[in-house]
């Protein structure tokens, strides 16, 4: 399997599912098709179906869009725990995998990922009060029930779905409860994070539309 993926930096769809294989120790190849520099659009439409990423490369298909890649890679790895196993659980880590997936515009319009930076006071907190609140509710609830680290017990997919937005939270210093930030921190402290952050650290490129001094 080949994923291709974005600058590590700024690329929060690519994240989420290159965290999941990693977290897994399921062997996969990677290859990063620049978002910025001379053609890299033209080279995006030219590798991928859709002109985005990240795309799944297995034997001769190509799987886009992140969940369906998420969804591809527990089929083809049952026995692994990539969404919890009891029926009910898997139905709301789907439910909040979708949401993630469609939801939390606000957020994710004003404060793009940037694991580089560190950016407090930067977004205005009215703007974007209703998906901080929504996050509250959901982690929190789902948490609650958990009495673990991660949303479903242990790390699955849903927790890499979410795993940008947690960076979100930390990068602009938005404001959030003790156990969400607890929550933050877990993502944060996850070794194949930290195997993610410190590659995005080292890169030189910069992403202009996907600085906050750009939107």
């Amino acid at each position: 399997m080949e994923l291709l993926i974005g600058n590590k930096n700024y690329s929060s769809w690519s994240l989420r599912p290159w965290i999941l294989l990693k977290h897994f120790n399921i062997d996969f190849s990677e290859t990063m098709l620049l978002l910025n520099g001379d053609g890299w659009k033209e080279n995006l439409i030219k590798n991928t179906p859709t002109g985005f990423v990240p795309v799944l490369n297995v034997d001769d298909i190509q799987i886009a869009e992140t969940i369906s890649i998420i969804e591809y890679i527990a089929d083809r790895f049952p026995d692994l725990p990539i969404w919890p196993k009891d029926i009910k659980q898997r139905a709301l880590a789907r439910a909040a995998s979708a949401e993630m997936h469609a939801g939390f515009m606000k957020i994710r319009n004003a404060a793009p990922m940037n694991l580089r930076k560190s950016l407090p006071n930067r977004v205005d907190i009215d703007e974007i009060q209703s998906d901080l609140d929504r996050i509250e509710d959901l982690w929190g609830e789902l948490l609650a029930k958990s009495s673990s680290s991660f949303l479903f017990g242990e790390f699955c997919a849903a927790d890499a779905m979410f795993a940008p937005l947690a960076t979100r939270l930390k990068t602009y210093h938005l404001p959030m409860s003790k156990n969400i930030a607890q929550y933050v921190d877990n993502i944060h402290n996850l070794s194949a994070f930290i195997e993610w952050k410190d590659a995005a650290l080292k890169e030189k490129w910069n992403v202009e539309e996907d600085e906050i001094d750009f939107i």
